[in-house]
């Protein structure tokens, strides 16, 4: 099979090639899916894991990207909940190859089942932004009805499925980013938007919630902003400050097979939008990890056509 590898931590984005490996077989658990779209994180060649496994051992050359939809092509022994020919869409294990591949290897409850009318690009959007979204603003934050929410990074990939799951929890958000985002965040129904090159982040006021992916400064300043009993959220590095009679809180999202297929659905009946910025085929995956290449949106790669 074509895949997308790394061999070279020094190399950084100069170290992506186009590969032929062979196609992967199904452990205890695990379901073989036929890529069809694929997503990736810009940063994760930074990561421990894409170069070493759980155990710290080599495990080059390796696959990048951990976002994927496609089709269950066969099943590991005691793989329960899933089919062979059944869409799928879902999260690549940190620790082991990616889904910048024809094929890959997955644990079953890392995915879920796709509807037939949710497009592959589409689906490939939304799991790291949808779970991270969902955990940083219910399971952490705790945001209910009524409180106001400020999300950095209103635009991008988290920050715009974070804006429409408050935004439906009847919220008010308060977006940030650059000012081209304005219109963005806006549209996808943040109630205010702040210029964060421009506007005063005091403008804001108080919050009940921050969610932040920026992280540095702005993650700093905005513990003054969360009011008495509220909670700072990021998912950027762990925070040096938090807020005042309130809670701070950085996590990596975790895989959850139940919240995926809750997702799917507001994907499937239009309460929920990823923002898809390029798509690109696999041998143009390389060139789509270079900082000059990014667009607004999330980049997806159309492994499969049709």
């Amino acid at each position: 099979m074509q895949a997308v590898t790394v061999r070279d931590r020094d190399a950084g984005v100069g170290g992506l090639a186009l590969a032929e490996l062979p196609r992967p077989h199904a452990a205890e658990n695990d379901v073989i899916v036929r890529v069809h779209a694929a997503g990736f994180t810009p940063g994760e060649l930074t990561w421990p894991a894409t170069w070493t496994d759980r155990a710290g051992r080599d495990r080059t050359p390796s696959v990048p990207g951990h976002e994927l939809s496609g089709v269950v092509v066969e099943l590991g022994y005691g793989t329960t909940g899933l089919t062979v020919g059944q869409r799928v869409y879902g999260l690549a294990d940190w620790a082991r190859d990616g889904s910048l591949a024809e094929y890959t290897a997955v644990e079953a409850r890392n995915l879920a089942p796709l509807p037939a009318d949710v497009d592959h690009t589409v689906a490939a959007a939304l799991p790291i932004s949808g779970l991270t979204a969902w955990q940083g603003l219910f399971d952490h934050a705790r945001l209910a009805t009524g409180q106001t929410v400020l999300v950095h990074g209103a635009a991008g990939g988290v920050g715009s499925i974070a804006v429409q799951l408050a935004r439906e929890v009847g919220a008010r958000v308060i977006g940030t980013g650059r000012a081209a985002d304005r219109d963005t965040a806006l549209g996808l129904g943040a109630d205010t938007f702040l210029d964060l090159q421009a506007d005063e982040l005091a403008d804001a006021g108080q919050v009940d919630v921050v969610f932040d992916v920026i992280g540095g400064q702005i993650l700093d300043r905005s513990a003054a902003l969360v009011r008495a009993g509220g909670t700072l959220v990021t998912i950027a590095r762990p925070p040096t400050v938090r807020p005042e009679n309130g809670r701070s809180v950085f996590f990596v999202v975790e895989p959850d097979r139940a919240r995926l297929a809750d997702l799917a659905v507001r994907l499937r009946d239009g309460r929920l939008r990823p923002v898809v910025g390029a798509v690109r085929p696999l041998a143009e995956a390389p060139a789509a990890f270079a900082p000059g290449h990014r667009v607004p949106g999330k980049t997806i790669i159309r492994v499969r056509e049709g």
